[in-house]
Order: structure tokens, then C-alpha cells, then sequence
């Protein structure tokens, strides 16, 4: 499996790096989306990382147009939405597709470290499907908002559905158990 801390990627605003440059921080790695019945978790997300920061968790936000074409804007309106409609001030990254053959490597590393979410993914994916939309099958990245937390050496420690908010104590038990909390 590759150590997801040497894998390129490119900041929303054009800097290329890797997750590296957060080396020693707990890091809660999300795809987000701007036009998602989801996407009022990046208030939440934001909370939390205000609350968290200080602490040494990282939020990294990764925008994805895999599902529904929810996320189309370019990376430079993705930041602007996330600035203006949210007061997002967590790490964005540039849009990459998170699911299928051409996953981002990133998201080959953490979906193969963790192939099954917390949070009762099946009954999102009935949601889905009861609604018309073909929905991907484990260890595929379900949807929009999937949470990978991963541990400050680097290890994936736990996956999250979408469905499970940013505020959810499962989700926060689990941050605050890396954190040391």
C-alpha cells in the first residue's frame, strides 16, 4: 500500500505538495461538493476544525464531480463558494476524481486501507438507489462527504459515510481517540 503522505497533490490554488507537509497532525480527509444536499457539512467540518485545530487535527477538503455532477465549478469558484458560503478556512485541495479507474491516487491508497465505511452505508445506498441513482459498491467511495481519518503517522484509522455529520459522535470519538484526547 503506498504511504499517503508521499502522494502528489495539488493545493486549490495551483501549489503542488503532498500530505506530508502535515506530518504529525491527525487528518480527517473528505470529498466535498458545492452543490450537494450534503454540502451544508462544511459548516460542520469548519466547526470542527475550529474546535480541533489547536489540538492537531487537519481537515483537508478534496473536491470530486463523481457523483450527480455536484461539484463542476473550477477550482478557482470551488475556493470562492467555500469562502464566501461557508468561511471555510481548512486546507482545500484541487478537484480529482475520487472513485472508478481513475481515481486519484490518494483515493486508491485510503479506500484500499479502509474498504468499508462506518455509519450504516447501506441504507445511504437505498437512499440512492431508491432515488434513481446507481450507487457504488464497497470499497468504491459512496458519495460525497466520505470521511477517511487518518492517524498522525499516516495509518487510515477509520472511514466514515457521508451521511455521518462532522458533529457525530462516533465521528468526534474517533478524532478525539487519535488526537489523544
Amino acid at each position: 500500500m503506498a504511504d499517503i503522505q508521499q502522494i502528489p497533490v495539488t493545493t486549490i490554488d495551483g501549489r503542488d505538495t503532498t500530505l506530508a507537509e502535515h506530518d504529525g497532525k491527525v487528518l480527517l480527509v473528505v470529498n466535498v461538493a458545492s452543490q450537494c444536499g450534503l454540502t451544508p457539512q462544511y459548516e460542520g467540518l469548519q466547526a470542527l476544525y475550529d474546535a480541533k485545530r489547536g489540538d492537531g487535527l487537519e481537515i483537508l477538503g478534496f473536491p470530486a464531480n463523481d457523483f450527480a455532477g455536484q461539484e463542476p465549478g473550477t477550482d478557482d469558484e470551488i475556493a470562492a463558494f467555500c469562502s464566501t458560503s461557508y468561511s471555510v478556512s481548512f486546507p482545500m485541495y484541487s478537484k480529482i476524481p475520487v472513485t472508478g479507474e481513475g481515481k486519484h491516487p490518494l483515493y486508491a491508497a485510503l479506500t484500499e486501507a479502509a474498504p468499508e465505511a462506518q455509519g450504516d452505508p447501506d441504507a445511504f445506498r437505498s437512499i440512492l438507489n431508491d432515488a434513481g441513482i446507481d450507487a457504488t459498491e464497497a470499497p468504491e467511495v459512496l458519495w460525497n462527504f466520505e470521511k477517511f481519518l487518518v492517524a498522525r503517522d499516516g495509518t487510515v484509522v477509520g472511514r466514515f459515510a457521508p451521511a455521518v455529520a462532522p458533529d457525530a459522535p462516533e465521528l468526534v470519538a474517533a478524532i478525539d481517540a487519535e488526537l489523544g484526547r
